[in-house]
């Protein structure tokens, strides 16, 4: 398929909340297999369609280590309908803030529900890096980013940071 841009911070469209996918048809499909080939080629272990400019409910991942088999999967309109009371710390980095990696806490465990690319609907209980994942990517559909949970302070100095780099890039 193809490599699509993945957007960047400071980019407004980061912030805006996908809408739902209504039809899984010839356009989707596409778009996941170019969201794939995109992930992969960056490398990255989740993404949501926002961060290639595709404002939809679409989150593709893969937790499979660099020397294991791929196994990836997708996620169309996902939802998380429980989190646990205990939280998990874990180091998060994210395709749209490039070199940035920060401790975010989130649920240790969480159910979420979505439909694959046949619209068969999915419902799963998820801990450690997969729940730490797709609660990242969620989050992501609705317009939050993973410095969103750290300090004020460091979310300043990153978001400062990579509003120079953008105004840097524009110039040239």
């Amino acid at each position: 398929m193809a490599i699509r841009d993945i957007i960047l911070l400071p980019d407004k469209q980061l912030r805006l909340v996908s809408e739902p996918v209504t039809t899984i048809d010839d356009e989707i499909r596409t778009l996941v297999a170019d969201m794939f080939d995109t992930m992969y080629d960056a490398p990255g272990i989740g993404l949501a369609a926002i961060q290639v400019a595709v404002p939809k409910r679409v989150v593709t991942m893969d937790l499979a280590h660099k020397t294991e088999e791929k196994r990836p999967r997708v996620f169309i309109n996902p939802e998380i309908v429980w989190k646990s009371e205990e939280m998990n710390a874990y180091e998060e980095g994210c395709l749209s803030i490039p070199d940035v990696h920060e401790d975010v806490e989130r649920p240790e465990r969480v159910r979420i529900r979505w439909m694959d690319l046949d619209a068969k609907a999915h419902e799963e209980t998820v801990d450690g890096l997969f729940a730490t994942c797709i609660q990242h990517e969620i989050d992501h559909l609705n317009g939050v980013l993973f410095i969103d949970h750290i300090s004020r302070l460091k979310r300043h100095f990153i978001t400062k940071k990579f509003t120079k780099l953008a105004a840097r890039r524009a110039a040239e």
